[in-house]
């Protein structure tokens, strides 16, 4: 049987005076990928977040079989990548530099004497290598999302953390994206990715969760797409309403 990557126990994250997860449990198992669903607001970044220790939280939560927090948990062997809008916008760096970036973790500023092949090596993976010396300030949406793709799997993480890829991201891009993803699923990478449809990554997922209010609302295979939202040609670029879901989501009592 595959070991765990991931592991919540009834976790929980208040910020504030909202509560925003309530009793959270779930597993992926190692080598596997699982996406994350649900409407604008429903909590999906926040429990990313809360995963990466970013947020404070309630419960248990165990990354690679360590508990958070935990000093002897290896943070290089996670990658993430948060969503494009703020993870590039006014940083007036190369795709190069933004890229060495992940490299550097802890206490650490020196990057090791392989550190610019490493980059470019993961530059060449979402087909960017060749825009490695201009600012990432003058790429399409697109490549931005590529370049924090790249980021995120520098340093060969076992576990990768994906917020959002796919947002404002073009058929090019996400093809490209969709490759990486799967190459390196294939060579084991457990992938947590949060999606706000399941668009081209389909095939790769392995379960998802659903979250709606802050809860819970389905845990297993993928529920079925809404009429239309399947279709090859459908624009996934556009906004939905707050209480809009992309998915119906199943009858849990029911079954699928």
């Amino acid at each position: 049987m595959p070991l765990t990557a991931v592991e919540l126990e009834s976790v929980g994250v208040r910020l504030g005076s909202s509560q925003i997860l309530t009793d959270i449990s779930l597993d992926v198992p190692e080598g596997s990928t699982l996406g994350i669903l649900g409407p604008n607001g429903s909590g999906k970044s926040t429990l990313v977040r809360a995963m990466l220790g970013i947020f404070p939280h309630t419960g248990t939560i165990r990354l690679l079989g360590q508990e958070l927090p935990g000093r002897s948990l290896d943070w290089k062997s996670i990658g993430y990548a948060p969503q494009r809008v703020t993870s590039t916008a006014g940083v007036p760096a190369t795709a190069l530099e933004v890229v060495s970036s992940g490299l550097l973790y802890g206490n650490s500023f020196r990057h090791g004497k392989d550190a610019k092949e490493k980059a470019m090596d993961s530059l060449e993976r979402v087909g960017l290598a060749h825009r490695a010396h201009e600012s990432v300030q003058t790429f399409s949406g697109g490549q931005q999302q590529r370049v924090m793709l790249a980021r995120s799997l520098v340093r060969n993480p076992s576990l990768l953390f994906l917020d959002e890829p796919f947002s404002g991201v073009d058929k090019r891009s996400r093809e490209l994206i969709t490759q990486t993803l799967t190459e390196k699923r294939d060579q084991g990478l457990t992938i947590v990715v949060v999606l706000h449809e399941l668009q081209d990554l389909k095939p790769l997922i392995d379960a998802t969760v659903v979250i709606e209010h802050g809860r819970v609302a389905h845990f297993g295979p993928a529920p079925r797409v809404a009429e239309g939202h399947d279709h090859p040609d459908h624009d996934h670029d556009h906004e939905h309403g707050d209480d809009y879901l992309p998915f119906r989501t199943p009858d849990l009592e029911g079954g699928l």
